[in-house]
């Protein structure tokens, strides 16, 4: 929760000063907002030891990449590749992954905030301890703050997490008994950092696992702000005794911004597929069920739907089935938020464009240009899709969000269709099966 607007940059001030001694090295970026100092100059695909990360798991799968801070966006990922076992060379997946926005309106429209573009949410980037990396490396970040500051933050943990099981198949013997058994737990690399903006506290998680599939996870936690405990306009909830401190409602509308670069070319398209159930038909046992695919060649704003879904198809690299590489969008639970432009959408696929970087208040743009991402799909031709993935969380506070606040999660998968041809993860005596069971 926030206090408003004309207070908060004092709030921040007087947080940063009253939490030092609770929590050695935080930044709350606090202070008036000043315009960001120049970026420098992204680093090149070999990006040096200091900012590579490069982590082989156990089941044999490499994950490569690149990271960038910004003052606002937090950590860029640049560069991003899955090499599995049985592939010779590295699968370029990603261009650049980063954040895109956090937008906050409260229930009872007296404020909203936009996290990244107006408080500096990479600028508030917090010092972890080696508990919060276990088995992991923390490594040193090194900014300006929007005040011109130098900053070395301990900030962003790369580390292993075993997930469960990657897959259990338990074949049948021609007399339908059980026969042998193949299970395979798997693995994760986790890369994330923790940034302090006023009261709340954003874990930025950024999953990899072994079969391919990337999550993107933002995780809101800190503390309710107590400036909000009145709801005087008879919203929120009451989280002390009896009626009192009644906690002021609000949404978070996280943003991501994916520019693809599947195969090492910018150049992918994205398909939209919808399946429709039909009644069963006459002398069928069950209802029909149709798939349509529909080229997306125009910027869309797409709003999800029940057995929806979208892809960013290779134009280039196909797997050793001569099928082209894709990467799905799996959204997770989200609460799409009608009251802004911008928030309206689920997915948009906008045609690159270096400027257009923030889903809101973008400041990179020139005059005249649109500031957010709904005015950008004007009808151009997608040849250089970026993909932007809009996920809603409606916050109404319970008496367990004190103190501190657990973690609420809300995110989004993208997971490889066709990248390879049969599951990375195949145990070696079942190399064979490809296209048949037997």
């Amino acid at each position: 929760m926030r206090m408003n607007r004309i207070s908060r940059a004092r709030a921040r001030t007087a947080l940063a000063l009253a939490v030092a001694g609770l929590a050695a090295g935080a930044t709350a970026g606090a202070g008036p907002a000043a315009a960001e100092p120049k970026a420098a100059p992204a680093p090149p695909a070999d990006c040096g030891a200091a900012h590579r990360i490069e982590q082989k798991l156990s089941n044999g799968t490499t994950w490569r990449m690149c990271w960038n801070h910004n003052n606002m966006a937090g950590i860029i990922l640049e560069d991003v590749s899955y090499q599995p076992p049985g592939e010779a060379r590295p699968i370029k997946v990603l261009n650049s992954a980063k954040l895109a926005q956090i937008h906050v309106p409260y229930d009872d429209g007296s404020e909203e905030y936009a996290d990244l573009t107006d408080h500096h949410f990479g600028a508030g980037l917090v010092d972890m301890a080696p508990g919060e990396c276990p088995g992991g490396t923390i490594r040193t970040v090194k900014f300006r703050d929007p005040e011109g500051v130098s900053k070395e933050i301990k900030g962003l943990c790369s580390t292993t997490r075993a997930r469960g099981h990657a897959y259990h198949m338990q074949t049948m013997t021609p007399d339908w008994t059980f026969g042998k058994k193949y299970q395979k737990q798997g693995k994760d690399l986790l890369v994330y950092t923790v940034n302090k903006v006023s009261w709340y506290e954003y874990i930025t998680e950024w999953r990899f696992q072994d079969d391919g599939t990337i999550h993107m996870n933002v995780g809101a936690t800190g503390s309710l702000a107590p400036q909000s405990y009145d709801a005087g306009d008879g919203q929120g909830w009451p989280i002390g005794k009896g009626a009192k401190a009644k906690a002021l409602s609000h949404s978070h509308n996280v943003f991501w911004r994916l520019n693809f670069g599947l195969d090492g070319s910018s150049k992918g398209r994205i398909e939209q597929y919808d399946s429709k159930v039909s009644p069963p038909a006459p002398g069928r046992r069950a209802p029909s069920n149709k798939t349509t695919r529909t080229k997306v060649t125009k910027e869309l704003a797409g709003d999800a739907k029940n057995m929806r879904w979208w892809r960013v198809v290779s134009a280039t690299g196909k797997n050793k089935d001569g099928h082209p590489r894709s990467y799905e969008l799996v959204p997770g639970p989200t609460a799409t938020y009608p009251g802004r432009g911008f928030t309206k959408h689920d997915v948009y696929f906008t045609q690159y464009n270096k400027c257009e970087q923030y889903a809101s208040g973008n400041p990179h743009c020139p005059d005249g240009h649109p500031t957010t991402v709904n005015k950008w799909v004007n009808g151009q031709t997608l040849t250089n899709p970026v993909v932007w993935v809009n996920i809603g969380f409606h916050h109404i506070a319970r008496d367990e969000d004190q103190q501190p606040m657990p973690v609420h999660w809300q995110g989004f998968s993208i997971a490889p269709r066709d990248v390879t041809a049969m599951n990375p993860l195949t145990p070696k005596e079942l190399a064979g099966t490809n296209g048949q069971l037997d």
